[in-house]
Formats: C-alpha cells, structure tokens, sequence
C-alpha cells in the first residue's frame, strides 16, 4: 500500500495558519512538494505543503515558528536534473528538521542534506555567478557563427526527421502544446520516414514506436535562469550527435523555444533544411503573460536568428505570418497551418458515460471548458456568463452544471466569479487531468465553450487553440469567440454560435441557445465533426509541411 500524505495547506485558497497551527514540536515529516511530483512521502503521517506554499511562508516570517518542528523534512522535485537552484532548500530546510533532511525526485535520486551537499550546491552557485559573463559571450559568438550559415540545403525524404522540443517544461502532462508535438512526430514517420524525436521530458501521445530521447539540462548552469536555456543548446547538439552516430537527417524540425538555437546549429552541421515552428513571439509572450527575460536581448536575437536560418516557417495562424513579415521573414517561406486533431482518439464514439458518473452530471445538460487557464482563455468570462445566465434563468438551475477541466493562473477568478453569482455548488471543477483521458471528460459535455479574449494589449489574437479542433472532432455543439483564427475556422449557425468575446452577456445568451435547441446542438456538432475530419486532422496538417518543405528544397 502507498503511504498517504496529510495535505495540509491548498496553494490556492489555504492561508498559513494551517503550517504553523502546532509550536510544540511534531513527530510528523514535513513534506515540500513540487506541484508536478508524482511520488510518494516515506511515511504515513507526513505534513504537506508546495513549494510555493513554502515561499510564502518565508515571506510571512512563519518560517521561524517552523524551526526544529519536524522530525524529519524531505523535498519532492519532479528531477533534481531539470530543477533550477537547489542551494537555498538546502540551506533553509534542515533547521526546519530535528533529523534528516533529504531531496527525491520521480526519477528516483534520493539526495541527503547535510554539510556535503550543501557546499557543492553553494560552491555551484558561486561558479555558475562567475561564468555567467563569459558564457553570455560565447553564446553571442556562437549564434553568430550559426546564423552566418547560408548554405543551400537539400530535403532527402529517404532520411528520417529529427523533431527537437527543448522547452524547459518539465512534469506537464495535459497542455496544447504536447497534442501538438504528437500530432506532428505521430504523422511525419508516414510522410517523411520514422522520426527521431529529442525532447526535453517524456510525451505520453507519442507512439510507442517513435524513437525518442530524453535529454537534461543537468546540474551545470542550474542557477542563471534564462542563460541556462541557452547554454542547453550546446549540450543538446553535442548529445545529438553522439545519439545519431553515422545517421543522417532528412531535416531538422524545432518547435521554436526560449533561447534555443539547437535547430539552427545541427541543420548546418548536416547540411539539412531546418523546419521552425512557430507559435508566437517569445519576448511578447514573456513580457506579457509571463515573468518578461532577464537576457532579453539574447531572446530576441536568438528567436530572429532562427527565423532567418529556417528554410521553413510553421506559422499557426494569419496573424502570425502577419507579425513574421513585419519582422523580415520572407512571407515566401511561411506556411500557414493551424493547429490539427486526432479524429480517431476525439469523436463522437468516445463514451462519455463514465465520467459523467465519476463526475456527478448525469441527466444534466453539461456545458464544459478545457484548458489550462491562460490570459487568452477567457475562463473568467466563462464563469460570469454561467452565473448571469442562471441569474436571468434560475429555472435551468436544476438541469444544468458547468464542468471545468484544467487549472492556471486565472483559476482563482473563475472561482470567484461563480461564488459571486452563488452558482460554484453548479460548477464541477475537474482539476487537471491526464491527456489520455481528455476525450472522456469532453465525451461527458453537452456542450462545449471556446470563450478566448484579445490580447490585452490590442494586438491581433494570434492562437489556434488546440482545444477548437478536439471540440469540433468530438462532434459537439461549441460556443466561440468570433476572434480572428476561432472565426475563420468556425462558421456562425453551421458548424458553431460564435460571440463577440469578452462580451458574457453574448456568452451566456449563446449558452442558453443551445442549452434550450437540442436538434441545433446536434446539428451544429454533426458539422463540426466534418469540418475537423476533412480539413484539420494531424496528418493533413503535417502533410502541409511536407509538401512546403518539398517545394522549397
């Protein structure tokens, strides 16, 4: 039997009381979980708490009412290989223990804290500070010399793809982005002979049959952020082509990443096309959505590097290719090509029975969203257009539940909004789940919701939202933003309700369209089916690319 963790505080409505309750010292482990960690404490009674949950109690000042509490404290990393800095927790969690202190991870590294380890960590850190200035000089010079390349480069379809995924993500197991790269490794072995697919943690989607290597950032570098992305470039092609020996690429495939110029260096060492995908401009998205670069300069001369050096540009959507031009990219090399679906793996066929009694829904009409609560998503929207939609029809209270899958940053507002409009005891908030068992919760939807909002800072909206293509396979009644690639794909009245967004008032009247007509919500869901299986399925989508890439060699 697995032993079983006392989860004492929820990251995300738990205050610090619960940490700090006891000051008489406890028998108990303490227990600091990444929230990605997939094992187990080594004892029954542990005390748990994420790691950000620890921070903050570092910043209330509670950490010192914790001192010499625990019998024993452990730290719970998905890889101690892919982890930034190590040094502080090993620095500020023995005196938390009356006995060991230990660091594991899922892969199995079981590290003990004690003076050893925490001098190679800080020494670690000390040297990684003194290099930065030099590796910071000869990664400029490197991409120098990578981008001064210009070779003609020749496609051999006899050779097989190398796809590269080098974003530092580690322990994601449901995201767009990894139906993605599936979709693409999972086809091009039918197009372009077997891939080989480098990547930075292991992607569950990918056929067993697809040969793929895992490759780590290691321990060196481990404390200088955004620089560590990009000396991980040189690692990664040295790794390569040890891994590759006499093999010969057809083309170099790279999903275009932070501060990674892998792609460009071994498209140049074997003389192949380079394919880059393109998702979005990385310093924007940064700036915007994110923490913003420390070296953002570098981001961007690594990120214009690449995209000069590609023979081809993937660009998801119009948008996209718009924003390429302006940037130089010669619009000759760009394809456009939205994101695609597995029509076998989502369809009508998936039987959502089961989750719908997992879940508690049956005989409700079921209006669902997945996602993982991006800025761009609009959850928030969705959740005010539910409650001002019971609000105005509290008759539907009964026969009606919103069904969330997926958590983020915006998680907090949506639970907000509906305990404002008194309508969360309506909402079933699923959590994040495995990719594997996506098509069963959407399976278990009525209806499905896509209520993506502009960039907020006025810039066109540039997403193909992955989720679009699964709810049109799975044959669903949808309700979507009218925004730029949502209302290209989707037509008003045939194959969806599509509404202004972030407009909720138009949601919730959308919703309640298609909550009241079943005969339309089967009609529009028939036509969506079709729409995904003529002109958006993976294997479409990647034989787009091939073809492109043909042309162009």
């Amino acid at each position: 039997m697995r032993p079983s963790c006392q989860v004492l505080v929820n990251e995300r409505r738990c205050g610090l009381s619960a940490v700090t309750r006891h000051l008489k010292p406890s028998r108990a482990r303490l227990v600091v979980r990444e929230s990605n960690t997939t094992i187990e404490p080594s004892c029954t009674d542990a005390e748990c708490i994420t790691l950000a949950e620890f921070r903050r109690v570092l910043r209330s000042g509670a950490y010192l009412r914790m001192i010499r509490h625990y019998s024993g404290v452990e730290l719970h990393l998905y890889s101690v290989d892919a982890h930034g800095r190590l040094w502080p927790y090993a620095v500020l969690l023995p005196p938390l223990s009356r006995g060991e202190t230990v660091i594991r991870d899922s892969e199995g590294a079981c590290l003990r804290v004690g003076l050893s380890l925490t001098v190679r960590l800080l020494y670690g850190a000390v040297r990684d500070r003194a290099a930065a200035t030099s590796l910071l000089s000869s990664l400029n010079r490197s991409l120098d010399r990578s981008a001064g390349v210009t070779d003609v480069r020749t496609y051999d379809s006899s050779k097989p793809a190398l796809y590269l995924f080098t974003n530092f993500w580690f322990g994601v197991t449901a995201s767009g982005a990894l139906s993605h790269i599936a979709g693409v490794v999972n086809n091009l072995g039918g197009l372009a002979g077997s891939p080989v697919l480098i990547t930075t943690d292991p992607i569950s989607t990918v056929d067993e049959i697809v040969e793929t290597h895992v490759i780590r950032p290691g321990g060196r570098y481990r404390n200088l952020g955004d620089l560590r992305m990009a000396a991980f470039t040189d690692i990664l092609v040295r790794r390569v082509e040890t891994l590759l020996g006499a093999r010969q690429p057809g083309f170099v495939y790279q999903r275009n990443s932070e501060f990674n110029f892998s792609g460009l260096v071994l498209a140049a060492r074997y003389s192949v096309p380079l394919v880059l995908e393109y998702n979005g401009p990385l310093v924007w998205m940064a700036n915007n959505w994110g923490q913003g670069f420390r070296h953002e300069a570098l981001a961007e001369k690594i990120e214009l590097a690449n995209l000069a050096g590609a023979d081809l540009v993937v660009a998801q959507s119009r948008p996209l290719r718009d924003e390429l031009v302006r940037r130089g990219v010669n619009a000759d090399k760009i394809l456009v090509n939205p994101t695609g679906v597995d029509t076998d793996i989502y369809s009508p066929e998936v039987d959502g029975a089961r989750a719908r009694r997992q879940l508690g829904v049956e005989g409700k009409t079921v209006v669902g969203f997945v996602g993982t609560f991006r800025q761009w998503h609009g959850a928030e929207v969705l959740a005010e257009a539910f409650g001002r939609l019971i609000e105005r029809a509290p008759e539907l209270r009964e026969s009606v539940r919103l069904l969330i899958v997926g958590d983020g940053i915006t998680m907090p507002r949506v639970v907000e909004k509906l305990e404002r409009h008194r309508v969360l005891d309506l909402a079933v908030l699923a959590g994040l789940v495995p990719q594997a068992e996506g098509p069963a919760h959407i399976a278990a939807c009525d209806i499905l919701a896509s209520p993506h909002v502009p960039n907020a800072d006025g810039s066109p909206f540039f997403g193909s939202p992955t989720k679009l293509f699964e709810y049109m396979a799975m044959g669903r009644a949808i309700v979507a933003s009218d925004l730029d690639l949502i209302g290209e794909v989707l037509q008003d009245g045939r194959t969806a309700v599509l509404v202004p967004p972030r407009d909720p008032d138009a949601l919730a009247a959308g919703l309640e369209r298609l909550i009241r007509d079943r005969d339309l919500r089967t009609r529009l869901g028939v036509a969506a089916r079709q729409e995904a299986v003529s002109h958006h399925t993976w294997a479409e989508h990647t034989r787009r690319i091939i073809e492109a890439l043909r042309a162009r060699s």
